[in-house]
């Protein structure tokens, strides 16, 4: 009976002992994907090949990290919102460029796509203390920017980039003007669980039951359910109820916790909407629901409207 015993210790020792070894080694290259299965580093498309209005734009996050982003206006000398936009953690800006297009069109705004550390052309290694600092880097660049209108600047993050968006957003209440989360997750601990079933009993996020041995190991916790009730500005919650990757009821939660302290949150999902094709399979119904939020917390200022209007009527500014 003792041996029996012994033998089950040692074998869940053995088991604790692996799993921190792969939380170690690997956490990151789960977490952090730049570049995808057949693909390489190095961007497939760029602005350019859509017809896109665009700038390269180079920064240094405050640790020295040299990161590129693009800017997309949907006009030269357009004023209407900028949204700084944040992606998921597969792939690089490029794969986004046709969404970006098309909320262009239909948003009237100027998109800034940000390249994180070691994604596309940006330098580094990707953890959340650097990514933290290259989005407050592109945050601190369109706030000192000339050519657009400060005041209605958007983020806008889909699934890591919501946990990166909420960060930035909780942190600059007074260059954020409004935040929208589209299928996040509440936290990676709580993630590991759903798509590694055996960290479950290992790690946990704060509403978790799970034991949490080992969540001092996680590098990259990106726990967004910590963040989003601190956060003050108006924030839309975009849910794909098909989505395989972050079960809906995260989005549930995270908005759940949000509106307990903040009264201009809303809710909407998505019937269709699986992790990545939300914004297509959510067609008019998708882009008219951020339409609304945006003409509500950032509406257009009426001078500027005015002087816009007289530019094309003039006709010359943009030929």
């Amino acid at each position: 009976m003792v041996s029996y015993m012994g033998a089950v210790l040692y074998g869940f020792v053995g088991i604790v002992v692996a799993v921190m070894a792969l939380l170690v080694a690997f956490q990151e290259k789960l977490v952090y994907v730049p570049v995808l299965p057949g693909l390489t580093k190095s961007y497939q498309v760029t602005p350019a090949r859509l017809r896109l209005f665009y700038e390269d734009v180079w920064l240094r996050s405050s640790d020295g990290v040299r990161l590129h982003a693009w800017f997309i206006k949907v006009l030269p000398e357009s004023r209407g919102p900028t949204v700084l936009f944040f992606q998921e953690n597969a792939g690089n800006i490029a794969h986004r460029l046709e969404m970006v297009r098309i909320m262009i069109q239909r948003l009237q705004c100027n998109v800034f796509m940000l390249s994180y550390r070691g994604y596309g052309e940006s330098d580094g290694y990707p953890s959340q203390h650097g990514i933290t600092k290259d989005a407050q880097a592109a945050l601190d660049h369109l706030s000192q920017r000339t050519d657009i209108d400060t005041s209605r600047i958007v983020v806008f993050g889909r699934s890591l980039g919501g946990a990166v968006g909420a960060l930035l957003t909780k942190n600059n209440p007074d260059k954020v003007n409004a935040l929208i989360l589209e299928n996040t997750f509440t936290s990676i601990m709580d993630l590991a669980g759903v798509l590694l079933p055996f960290l479950k009993w290992f790690i946990g996020g704060t509403g978790s039951k799970a034991p949490k041995l080992l969540n001092f190991l996680v590098r990259s916790p990106w726990s967004t359910i910590d963040i989003v009730g601190q956060i003050k500005q108006p924030i839309l919650f975009l849910s794909g109820l098909q989505d395989e990757m972050v079960p809906p009821f995260h989005m549930q939660m995270l908005y759940d916790k949000a509106a307990a302290h903040n009264r201009e949150c809303v809710f909407v999902d998505f019937p269709n909407g699986m992790h990545m094709d939300t914004w297509l399979v959510g067609g008019d119904h998708y882009w008219r629901t951020i339409q609304q939020f945006l003409e509500k917390h950032v509406p257009e200022i009426k001078e500027h409207k005015s002087s816009h209007d007289a530019k094309i009527l003039r006709g010359g500014d943009f030929m």
